[in-house]
């Protein structure tokens, strides 16, 4: 008999009033639509494709990567719960599951927590059953049982029955005499004897007390795990009392085993040491008033969009170059990090918040280098709190981890920044976590990091399956969690580690959007979350001012930010000295040259400052730009491979006669021109290192204006989030899935009469196309279902039920209980029609 006529047949004894399910399928068919949406809202992995059935279904939420992905969410007490009917007899009554939990002196705690425990696990299809034979599906007991290969996270070890399996029948008459047990005559009765000897309390205590101390003192290092202990060839007589009495049993020549009957009877009956049936709570380490943290809060969000504008800013003219296996080399990040004088850590934060705004892109070109992309010209357009929220919500949805940049891959290269393999799926979530338990808490609190890491171990213990990866996503898991504090407090999330206003508000922004939010163009609109974070904090920020002090040291003074045309003009003028509550500039030969060739004359560069400063222009600044700009110019640089005009021939043979002109390939080609073997652009650093002040020219011989933002990357879009999994589906998706889901249940076991002629194709009918005919023209008569076997245009065959209403053309229309809807089929493509039975129509 196949799968589905056994489950037919269930379904049949189900209908009939039968006893309770006998399968994982059963269990799910018993169950409401808003069960099954449950199911597949928890583990939407089920989805892909819906199910034809319930058995399918079953079946598909039995397989170990499902099993494994399902395990991998359940929080420590669910996932205890499921580690105790792993070592737990198969069925276990609700009473010894609770045993193994709260041990034998019980715990007020575990029995009120246990029965939500169970219906976790019942709602995504680990355990069915009824309560007096609760089931752990199968996959799910392989997987955490105890075995030589995978030892329990319990650190229990195999039952007696299992570690004797292999032992010889007298070695086992041998251990039921040294226990005071009377000899059986059969290896199977007495290994049940002696399981039952080590499950009774009392002859058990009994036992132990006539134990050595040193044996008991072997027992206490063994019964919480791992159980298993060499032993020399001559065991010491600790050992060998309790070899002698099965309390240790031989797994080789020189490995014990303590039985998982004994370490239970040991550990008061429970499964693990210390179970936790409640979440620990976040600890509150600090109070402030909700004002002093979005104070806060807010200037660190300034200095968040500064900084990343210092960032861009400098690649305008292009930035480092990408390295053949992608990334930023060490020596450019040591670059960067010193230019924004902060670690070389948090400069891989502020890279990576870069890329993922999509302001930062590598050009794509044949050499290929990392400049800023057209978007970053619209956001900085934007106001300066909508730049906050356009880069602080890609950034809750970014799966790239920074944190992780320094370390190693799986086969030992390191991890660069803005390079591959900093993907890490659950790093979303982990900070949606963490957000919203900083949330939970009154506002101006600051919580513990260690509690909240606590928490978080707790929510998502995250044991993989096979014990390998347990570490390692755990340890990956607490450090996303640990950076995303310290990456909060940067961006202004927090403040004083409490969490901020604005910050609240965007929580409200779903995980699925904040995931998709990563384009900071003007053409996307901020979601309504984000927008009212923005509002919020754009009274904090700030004022920006529309002047500077200048001072006779040749600096100025910002007293506060600065609105952006004066920053961007000011930022060419002068060199950024010293950063702040003020920002210094300071003025120099070269910083009033680069204004120059921006296309700015000395009496531009006069008013200028004149008009934007409330102190006057003093008398040394005012100089140097005279004494500049009466040099700027004098030379012309072209292109020949590239040349030098000047009117003034004396000053074309002092640059003939320096020993430093050698290396530009110089010779007079007129009175007036020099011919040179380089670049134009070498050419112009290279006179200019040598103290004259050339200008570059056209070759119309107009003057060139050099622009400081002429380089950008072509259109790009921000990384793509790596998804953790299938997205959950909506309640559309899931009341679709549902009914699909139930229709083709309904099709695959539904009674049918027996066809005239015995089937030859499966579970399909066979009929002849007459008899096909005749009996799908009577249905649509009677307008009764029947039961057809259908195969489609690409041979994959099928069984439906329908309900034909119209029968013409060689074709049958009518509404398909299977699909749900109304349908038209071939009839040359139906293999065979049967009726349904009488109690099914």
């Amino acid at each position: 008999m196949g799968i589905g006529e056994l489950d037919r047949e269930a379904h049949v004894a189900e209908a009939s009033g039968a006893a309770a399910p006998r399968t994982l399928a059963e269990a799910l068919r018993a169950r409401a639509d808003d069960g099954l949406a449950a199911l597949l809202r928890a583990r939407p992995d089920l989805l892909g494709p819906v199910p034809n059935d319930l058995t399918q279904l079953a079946t598909r939420a039995g397989t170990r990567g499902s099993v494994i992905r399902a395990i991998e969410r359940l929080d420590r007490f669910a996932l205890q719960t499921a580690e105790a009917l792993a070592v737990g007899p198969d069925p276990t009554p609700y009473p010894v599951l609770l045993g193994l939990l709260a041990g034998d002196e019980g715990d007020p705690e575990i029995e009120a927590a246990l029965p939500g425990a169970v219906a976790v696990l019942r709602e995504q299809a680990l355990v069915w059953g009824e309560d007096d034979r609760l089931r752990l599906v199968r996959t799910a007991r392989e997987l955490l049982a105890p075995s030589a290969q995978h030892p329990s996270p319990t650190g229990l070890g195999p039952t007696v029955a299992e570690a004797t399996s292999g032992m010889s029948p007298g070695r086992v008459q041998e251990i039921i005499a040294a226990a005071g047990l009377t000899p059986t005559h059969d290896p199977v009765s007495a290994v049940a004897v002696l399981t039952e000897l080590f499950t009774d309390r009392t002859r058990m205590g009994e036992l132990l007390d006539t134990a050595p101390p040193e044996a008991l003192a072997v027992l206490d290092r063994l019964v919480w795990g791992p159980p298993y202990g060499e032993v020399t060839a001559n065991p010491a007589p600790p050992v060998r009392w309790l070899r002698d009495r099965g309390l240790l049993l031989p797994v080789s020549a020189r490995t014990m085993v303590l039985p998982r009957e004994v370490a239970l009877h040991l550990r008061g009956g429970r499964a693990h040491r210390a179970p936790e049936p409640v979440a620990p709570e976040p600890v509150v380490l600090r109070d402030y008033r909700p004002q002093v943290v979005d104070s806060a809060a807010a200037g660190q969000a300034y200095v968040a969009l500064a900084t990343v504008e210092e960032l861009l800013k400098a690649w305008d003219r292009g930035g480092p170059p990408v390295l053949r296996a992608g990334g930023l080399a060490v020596r450019d990040l040591k670059r960067i990090a010193a230019a924004l004088d902060v670690s070389e850590q948090i400069a891989c934060f502020w890279l990576e918040l870069g890329y993922a705004a999509g302001l930062l892109a590598s050009d794509g070109e044949a050499d290929e280098r990392y400049a800023p992309t057209p978007a970053y010209d619209d956001w900085l357009d934007l106001p300066p709190a909508e730049r906050w929220a356009r880069l602080v919500t890609p950034w809750l949805g970014a799966t790239r981890t920074s944190g992780l940049v320094g370390g190693q891959d799986a086969k030992g290269r390191t991890l660069s920044a803005l390079g591959p393999d900093l993907d890490r799926s659950a790093a979303p979530e982990v900070r949606h976590r963490v957000l919203f338990l900083l949330a939970t808490l009154p506002p101006g609190a600051a919580a513990d990091p260690e509690s909240l890491l606590a928490r978080l171990r707790w929510e998502r213990p995250l044991r993989g399956a096979e014990g390998s990866a347990t570490a390692g996503a755990a340890t990956v898991r607490s450090r996303i969690a640990s950076w995303t504090l310290e990456e909060a407090e940067l961006l202004g999330l927090t403040g004083r580690g409490a969490l901020s206003g604005p910050a609240r508000a965007l929580l409200n922004l779903p995980l699925a959007e904040a995931a998709t939010a990563a384009e900071p163009g003007g053409g996307v609109e901020l979601s309504v979350a984000a927008t009212r974070a923005a509002t919020l904090l754009a009274p904090l920020l700030p004022e920006a001012v529309d002047h500077v002090l200048l001072q006779a040291d040749l600096t100025a003074v910002a007293p506060g930010p600065l609105r952006r045309p004066l920053a961007d003009a000011l930022g060419v003028l002068a060199d950024v000295e010293s950063k702040g509550g003020a920002t210094v500039y300071r003025f120099t030969p070269g910083s009033v040259r680069r204004a120059l060739d921006s296309g700015r004359t000395a009496s531009d560069l006069h008013d200028f400052l004149t008009q934007h400063s409330r102190t006057p222009v003093p008398q040394p600044l005012a100089y140097l730009i005279d004494d500049v700009a009466r040099r700027h110019g004098h030379l012309k640089v072209g292109a020949a491979s590239a040349y030098v005009r000047c009117d003034d021939d004396t000053v074309l043979g002092e640059i003939l006669a320096d020993r430093r002109s050698q290396p530009l390939g110089l010779r007079r080609l007129a009175p007036t021109v020099l011919a040179a073997q380089t670049d134009p652009v070498s050419l112009l650093d290279g006179l200019r290192s040598m103290g004259y002040a050339p200008a570059a020219e056209s070759a119309e011989g107009d003057v060139l204006i050099a622009r400081a933002d002429a380089y950008r990357t072509p259109d790009r879009t921000a990384p793509v989030p790596v998804p953790d999994g299938p997205p959950s589906p909506d309640g559309t998706l899931l009341t679709a899935a549902v009914k699909a889901i139930r229709a083709g249940d309904r099709a695959a076991t539904a009674v049918r009469k027996e066809p005239a002629t015995p089937s030859t194709a499966g579970t399909l009918p066979r009929t002849s196309a007459a008899e096909t005919l005749a009996t799908v023209q009577a249905a649509a008569m009677t307008g009764s279902a029947v039961w057809i076997g259908y195969v489609n245009a690409e041979g994959a065959a099928s069984q439906r039920v329908i309900a034909p209403v119209r029968v013409e053309g060689g074709f049958v229309t009518g509404y398909d209980h299977t699909a749900d809807e109304v349908r038209t089929y071939p009839l040359h493509r139906i293999t065979g029609v049967a009726e349904l039975a009488d109690d099914q129509v």
